[in-house]
């Protein structure tokens, strides 16, 4: 948030309220739902408002994971005019991907209702965004997969290639030099990686851009060993066909790198009005 705030502020700070606005003049403003969404992101929405001014109010009426229709107000805001102007970009630019994020997380999720397939993000999130957008995503409804690299084991072809093409000899090195409570997660993207994947001790496969027959196979092969996540080429209409083919996740970077921005507006005015009692954000 410092980081979205500063390269809009840069040193000068926002030069066309300095120069038009009055020291003195009070606002306040409403932040309005435009359509129908799952909201996340308040919070941040409520620190961006202090990071510019600790004296502006913000009162929350929404949770982060509650669906809201038309018209509906998330939260308020008031406080000195240019301070409200001056946070209103970055706090909308916040809050709006976050509840882009959320709304397609919970698509997800629907679209899969009454399956045990769990949907997962991945770390394919807008620059410094990473730990807003994973809310985001638990806020729809989905899971996060590892948030990092440095939280979960994931050997992918790259670090096979490293080892001479060796996936047996990259999960040994796994449990050998990796933290002794992570599990390892192995990229396969043929049936003779899934077989040696399964038999080196990998904790979870990774079908990489499998067809929905070779999915289908790696399913049969696995026969319930190790469990199984599907990544690549994974869209909101596929999914329903992913779940009834029996694997137990799928991992997709457009929960967070395609999500589009809800449409949600901060309404600001000026005004005299005293301030109304603030609340903190929620989720």
């Amino acid at each position: 948030m410092a980081l979205s705030l500063d390269e809009d502020l840069g040193a000068a700070g926002d030069v066309t309220s300095l120069a038009v606005v009055p020291a003195d003049a009070v606002g306040s403003g409403e932040l309005v739902a435009k359509e129908q969404m799952i909201v996340a992101g308040l919070d941040a929405f409520v620190r961006v408002f202090h990071m510019v001014d600790a004296e502006v109010e913000v009162e929350v009426l929404k949770r982060d994971g509650e669906e809201i229709k038309p018209k509906m107000v998330a939260a308020r805001v008031h406080g000195k005019l240019r301070s409200l102007l001056a946070a209103e970009r970055t706090a909308l630019n916040l809050v709006q991907r976050a509840a882009g994020i959320a709304t397609l997380a919970q698509q997800a999720m629907t679209s899969v209702r009454g399956s045990k397939l769990r949907v997962l993000d991945t770390r394919k999130t807008p620059p410094g965004m990473r730990g807003l957008a994973k809310h985001a995503v638990r806020m729809g409804g989905a899971s996060n997969h590892r948030f990092g690299l440095f939280d979960g084991i994931l050997i992918k072809d790259n670090h096979i290639a490293a080892v001479g093409g060796d996936i047996t000899e990259a999960v040994r090195r796994a449990k050998l030099n990796g933290p002794r409570l992570v599990k390892i997660e192995v990229e396969v993207t043929n049936f003779k990686q899934l077989e040696e994947a399964i038999a080196a001790g990998a904790d979870v496969i990774m079908l990489d851009n499998m067809d929905d027959a070779q999915i289908r196979e790696a399913v049969k092969l696995t026969a319930s060993r190790v469990p199984i996540e599907v990544s690549g080429g994974v869209t909101l209409d596929r999914l329903p066909r992913l779940a009834k083919l029996g694997v137990d996740f799928v991992s997709m970077g457009s929960l967070t790198h395609s999500a589009r921005a809800m449409d949600l507006s901060l309404e600001i005015a000026t005004t005299k009005k005293p301030a109304r009692k603030a609340r903190s954000a929620q989720g």
